[in-house]
């Protein structure tokens, strides 16, 4: 089952979401250390810091991601992709600078670490316009003219 964050993160692929749910705290050492590597985090964090049950659950560890999960909360949707004002100021703001932290973090993984970023974090405009394609048909379908 596909689980996003309200800004279109991919909890499935996500290497943080992923140790926490299957209780590897070895593989969450590793996540804080990557964390670090491409500037997620100013120090290697333990690993009880990074614990994520979702983007969406409860918090959101970006400012700019913040706007919008408080948005998508106070507007009662399970992601951006699901508003009617989608895409709005407020998640473009989070696409670019999502987009120009990618090339970063180009530069300084590994290329399977990038491949992961990519699929987890990277994605989210696509994450996003697809969900919204298929919400507005299914409202469309729901609710013809």
């Amino acid at each position: 089952m596909l689980k996003l964050g309200f800004c279109g993160d991919d909890c499935n692929v996500c290497p943080r979401y992923i140790a926490t749910q299957s209780g590897d705290v070895e593989q969450l050492r590793k996540v804080a250390a990557l964390w670090f590597k491409v500037g997620y985090r100013d120090r290697i964090v333990p690993p009880e810091e990074l614990i994520c049950h979702g983007c969406s659950s409860t918090w959101c560890n970006v400012l700019c991601n913040r706007n919008v999960r408080e948005c998508a909360l106070e507007k009662d949707v399970a992601n951006c992709g699901k508003c009617e004002n989608y895409p709005c100021e407020k998640v473009l703001k989070v696409f670019e600078r999502t987009e120009s932290f990618a090339e970063t973090c180009k530069e300084k993984c590994s290329k399977e670490e990038y491949e992961c970023l990519q699929k987890a974090f990277f994605s989210k405009r696509k994450n996003l316009n697809r969900v919204n394609r298929e919400w507005l048909s299914q409202t469309k379908s729901k609710y013809p003219n």
